[in-house]
C-alpha cells in the first residue's frame, strides 16, 4: 500500500507538470476542447438522425444505441487521459531520454505508459458520466447489470491498457509508434456503435481476434441483459491473459533494447 501512495503520489505530479505545460497556450487547449466536444456532438448527432430514420440499429433502439456510443466514449477517454505519453513515447527512443527512464529509481512501463496524463480530459468526463447516469436510469437496468457493466468497463479498460503497451513495446524494438496508433484509434472506433451492425467473420473477427467487441459492446450489452454468463467470463479471462501477454512482451523488448549511444 505504501508503494501504492508512492506511484499516485508521483503519477500527480507527472500530471501538473503536464497541465502546466499545456497552460501556457492556453487558446490551444481551449481549441482542443471544442474540437473533441465538437466531434463528439456530430457523430451523437449523426447516430440520432440514423437510428430515427430506421426506428432500430441492429435490433437497438436509440436509446440503447447512445448508450453503446457513450460507453465507447467512456473507455476511449479515459485511456487517453491516463495513456497519452504513448503518443509522445517515440522521441524519448530516438533522442536517448529512454536511457534515463532506465536509470531513475521508477518503474520505466510506469514512466513510459503514465508518465503524461491529460488532465484535460478529464473536463469532457464529467458530462460524459453525467449522460451514462441519465441513459442508465432512463432504461430498466438492474442492479446486478449495472455490476456487470462497471465490470465489463474495466476489463475493456485493461485491454486497451495492454494495445498501448504492446504499442510502447513495439516502440522500443522498432523506433516506430504513429502507424501502430493509428491502427488502434482506427479499429477501436468501430466500436463507436454496436459490433451487431457488421456481418461475420466481421463481427467475429471484432470479439475474438481483435477485441473491441469485449472493449466497447460488452458492457453495454451485459447492462441490457444481453450477455451469457460464458460471454462475460471469457471477457474477464481474455483481458487478464492479454495484459500478462503485453506484459511479457514489454519485457522482452526492453532486453533487446539498445540505448541511444549504442
Amino acid at each position: 500500500m505504501k508503494k501504492f501512495y508512492k506511484y499516485l503520489k508521483v503519477w500527480w505530479i507527472y500530471a501538473v507538470n503536464t497541465l502546466q505545460i499545456q497552460l501556457v497556450v492556453r487558446w490551444a487547449v481551449a481549441l482542443f476542447l471544442i474540437a473533441k466536444l465538437l466531434r463528439f456532438g456530430i457523430f451523437l448527432f449523426f447516430i440520432i438522425i440514423l437510428v430515427s430514420q430506421t426506428r432500430v440499429l441492429a435490433g437497438y433502439s436509440l436509446d440503447q444505441t447512445i448508450l453503446f456510443f457513450l460507453s465507447f466514449n467512456l473507455v476511449d477517454i479515459l485511456a487517453q487521459m491516463l495513456f497519452r505519453e504513448v503518443y509522445r513515447f517515440r522521441q524519448a527512443i530516438v533522442s536517448g531520454t529512454f536511457d534515463f527512464y532506465l536509470m531513475k529509481p521508477i518503474n520505466v512501463l510506469f514512466r513510459s505508459l503514465l508518465g503524461g496524463p491529460d488532465i484535460i480530459d478529464f473536463i469532457t468526463l464529467i458530462p460524459l458520466i453525467w449522460a451514462i447516469v441519465y441513459f442508465i436510469n432512463s432504461l430498466d437496468i438492474s442492479s446486478i447489470n449495472l455490476f456487470i457493466y462497471i465490470f465489463l468497463i474495466i476489463a475493456g479498460f485493461i485491454i486497451s491498457m495492454a494495445f498501448h503497451i504492446l504499442v510502447l513495446s513495439l516502440a522500443v524494438v522498432t523506433t516506430e509508434i504513429d502507424s501502430a496508433v493509428l491502427l488502434y484509434r482506427d479499429v477501436s472506433g468501430m466500436g463507436r456503435v454496436p459490433i451487431d451492425i457488421y456481418k461475420e467473420p466481421i463481427r467475429g473477427l471484432l470479439t475474438f481476434v481483435i477485441p473491441v467487441g469485449i472493449m466497447m459492446t460488452f458492457p453495454t450489452k451485459s447492462l441490457l441483459g444481453l450477455l451469457s454468463p460464458l460471454s462475460i467470463l471469457y471477457a474477464f479471462l481474455f483481458s487478464i491473459v492479454f495484459l500478462f501477454t503485453s506484459l511479457k512482451v514489454w519485457h522482452q523488448a526492453v532486453l533487446k533494447y539498445s540505448s541511444a549511444s549504442s
